[in-house]
C-alpha cells in the first residue's frame, strides 16, 4: 500500500482511503483560498413542496406543551426514525426529562469549539437566548446563528426555507469546512425536515441534527450526537475518495483516538503511556477541526474514554476499528487499560508488560503520597464520574455511592465491575432524588455532586464539590492525575469546622416559609399553597383543551 494512503476497512472489507495532497495546508479561521468545486457552484435547491412538515403544527407544540405530547408529536411528524434511534442509543432512566441543563448546549458546545466551523439554531426564542448565553459564559467567543419563527411559518413550512435560506447565505467556503443546524424541541416536534437540506453547498458541508430535550437525556450525550453526525459524513467522503490530510504530519507508529471531552493535559499523558506499546496519541473527538476526523477515523484503536459516546461508536465499528472502555486512571485502571489497548493493537505481551512496568511504579508512588481519607458519595452528569470514583478508591477514600445521569453501556462494564467489587454502588442514570438518598444514607464527609446536590448538602452542614468545575476540570490520567484530586478533595473535608462556625452562627433565623428575621414567625399557609396550585392545575388543563380544540380559518 502506498505510504500516502490510509486503509479504512468498512462494509466493503478492504475498502481504502487516500488522502490528497493538502497536507500542507493550513486550516484556521482565516480566510482560505481554496476555490470551490464547478458542481459545488450550482447547488440544487429542494422545491418548497418538499419543505413543509409531514404534520400540522399549531400552536400547542410550544415548549410548555409538555414531553409526551411532543414526542408524539414529532412522530405523527415523520420524526420517528430519529427518535427510535435516540432511544437505543439513549436509553432512559427513572426520569424522562433532563434534570441538569439544555441537552442541546453539549452539540452547541462541539460545535462552536471546531475551527471554520459555523452554527445555527431553530427553536424558541427563550431556548436559543438560554442556550447563547451559557455558551459565552463557558467562554466561546463565535457567533450563534437563529433562525427565528412563529405559528404561521412553523405551520406553513416557511421556517424551513428560510433555515435553507441561511445555509445557502452562510455557505462561503472561503470561511467555513462546515455548517452545524440543530433543531431544538418545537422544530423538531414539528417535523421540519433537516434532512432535505444540501449535503453540500460550494463546497460547504452541511450537517443538520435534532436535539430535543424530549429525546437526549443529558448534555453529555448531545455531544455524542453531532460527533456521530459528523463522523458518519467524514467517513461517507473517506470512501468515496481522498480526502484531506490532517495538517499534524502523520507519524510512523498507529494511533489510538480518543473519544471524549477531556482536561487538555490527560491526551499529552496518555501518549506518554503509548509510546512503549510503539503507539501513538491519536485525536480526540470530538475534534477541533474537520479534517481531524478523517485522522481519528484512521486510528487503529479506538479507546471510549467516556463509553456512552454510541453514535460515535458505531461509526468507528463501521470502518472497522476496535473499541476499548475505560481509561488509563489508577493503578489498576492503567494496568488493565493497557493491557487491553495492546491486545486490541497486537502487541505482543512482553511489550505490554515493559509498558506497564514503565509507568504503574510512578502511579503508586504518587497515590502513596497524596492520600485520601474520608467518606465519599459522587455524582454529575459529565460522564467521567465511574473514572474519578475509580482514582478516589485508589487513593484510599471510603467511596459508598457513585452516580452518573448517563446510561450503562458495555464500554462502561470494566469500571462498573471494579468499582462494585470494591462495594461502591453504581447508579447509571442517577436521578437527583437518588443522589440525595444516598447522601442520607451514608452520612459522607464530603458530596461531590451537581449544583442542587451541593446546595442541599452544605445545608446540612456538610461540605461539598461541584463535579463540573471542579472535580472534572483535573487531569486524571496516569501518575498525573493520580494526585491531582488529593488537594482539593482533602482541603474540602478540612473545610467542616466551617461549616460548624456558619451553622452556629444562623441557628434560629429559619428556613423554608420562616427563613430571616421575624418578629413573629410567619404562619405555613398551606392551605392558601395547595388552592393556588389546583387554581393553576386547573388553568393548565383548560389552556390545553383550548390548544387541542380544532380552529377554523
Amino acid at each position: 500500500m502506498a505510504k500516502d494512503s490510509i486503509t479504512l476497512i468498512s462494509s466493503r472489507a478492504g475498502a481504502e482511503v487516500r488522502y490528497d495532497g493538502a497536507g500542507e495546508t493550513v486550516l484556521n479561521d482565516a480566510v482560505a483560498k481554496a476555490p470551490a468545486s464547478p458542481a459545488a457552484q450550482a447547488p440544487h435547491i429542494a422545491p418548497r413542496s418538499d419543505a413543509r412538515p409531514a404534520a400540522d403544527a399549531g400552536d400547542g407544540s410550544g415548549c410548555h406543551a409538555g414531553a409526551e405530547k411532543m414526542r408524539a408529536q414529532a412522530k405523527a411528524s415523520g420524526a420517528s426514525e430519529i427518535l427510535e434511534q435516540y432511544e437505543k442509543d439513549y436509553p432512559k432512566g427513572p426520569h424522562d426529562q433532563p434534570q441538569s441543563m439544555c441537552p442541546a448546549f453539549g452539540s452547541l458546545r462541539v460545535g462552536l469549539r471546531m475551527r471554520r466551523t459555523a452554527t445555527i439554531l431553530s427553536g424558541s426564542a427563550c431556548c436559543v437566548y438560554g442556550l447563547t448565553f451559557t455558551s459565552h459564559f463557558y467562554g466561546a467567543r463565535r457567533t450563534v446563528g437563529y433562525v427565528p419563527f412563529n405559528s404561521e411559518t412553523l405551520v406553513t413550512g416557511k421556517l424551513f426555507e428560510d433555515i435553507r435560506d441561511a445555509v445557502y447565505d452562510m455557505a462561503d467556503p472561503a470561511n467555513y469546512d462546515a455548517i452545524v443546524i440543530t433543531n431544538l424541541c418545537v422544530p423538531t416536534a414539528s417535523g421540519v425536515p433537516l434532512r432535505l437540506l444540501p449535503k453540500d453547498i460550494n463546497g460547504v458541508r452541511i450537517i443538520g441534527i435534532d436535539v430535543p430535550g424530549f429525546g437526549v437525556p443529558t448534555h453529555a450525550e448531545a455531544k455524542d450526537v453531532l460527533a456521530g453526525a459528523m463522523l458518519n459524513y467524514a467517513r461517507t467522503e473517506a470512501e468515496l475518495g481522498p480526502v484531506q490530510a490532517p495538517d499534524r504530519p502523520r507519524g510512523e507508529r498507529p494511533t489510538v483516538t480518543l473519544l471524549g471531552e477531556m482536561f487538555p493535559a490527560d491526551p499529552v499523558v496518555i501518549g506518554r503511556l503509548l509510546e512503549p506499546l510503539g503507539l501513538g496519541a491519536g485525536p480526540v473527538v470530538p475534534t477541533r477541526e474537520w479534517r481531524e476526523l478523517y485522522a481519528a477515523l484512521d486510528s487503529q484503536v479506538v479507546g471510549a474514554i467516556h463509553p456512552f459516546y454510541t453514535a460515535s461508536i458505531r461509526e468507528f465499528k463501521a470502518a472497522g476499528r476496535a473499541i476499548v472502555g475505560s481509561a488509563p486512571v489508577g493503578r489498576d485502571g492503567t494496568a488493565a487499560w493497557l493491557e487491553a489497548i495492546g491486545a486490541a493493537a497486537n502487541v505482543s505481551n512482553d511489550r505490554i508488560e515493559a509498558a506497564k512496568q514503565a509507568v504503574l511504579p510512578a502511579i503508586e508512588a504518587a497515590l502513596k503520597a497524596r492520600p485520601i481519607q474520608g467518606r465519599i458519595t459522587l455524582s454529575g452528569y459529565e460522564g467521567s464520574e465511574l473514572l474519578v470514583a475509580r482514582l478516589l478508591v485508589e487513593s484510599g477514600a471510603d467511596v459508598r455511592y457513585v452516580g452518573t445521569a448517563c446510561p450503562k453501556t458495555p464500554w462502561s462494564a470494566d469500571d462498573r465491575d471494579w468499582l462494585e467489587a470494591k462495594g461502591v454502588h453504581v447508579q447509571f442514570r442517577a436521578s437527583l432524588e437518588q443522589d440525595m438518598a444516598a447522601f442520607r444514607e451514608f452520612k459522607p464527609d464530603l458530596a461531590i455532586g451537581t449544583t442542587p446536590v451541593v446546595q442541599a448538602v452544605k445545608e446540612t452542614g456538610t461540605p461539598s464539590l461541584y463535579f463540573t468545575n471542579l472535580i472534572s476540570a483535573r487531569p486524571l490520567m496516569g501518575a498525573a492525575g493520580a494526585g491531582s484530586l488529593a488537594e482539593v478533595v482533602n482541603a474540602a473535608m478540612g473545610s467542616k469546622h466551617r461549616f460548624d462556625t456558619m451553622r452556629d452562627f444562623f441557628e434560629g433565623v429559619g428556613a423554608g416559609h420562616a427563613a430571616g428575621v421575624w418578629e413573629d414567625t410567619p404562619e405555613d399557609s398551606r392551605t392558601f399553597r395547595m388552592k393556588e396550585a389546583r387554581k393553576r392545575f386547573s388553568a393548565e388543563k383548560a389552556r390545553e383543551k383550548a390548544i387541542e380544540a380544532p380552529t377554523g380559518c
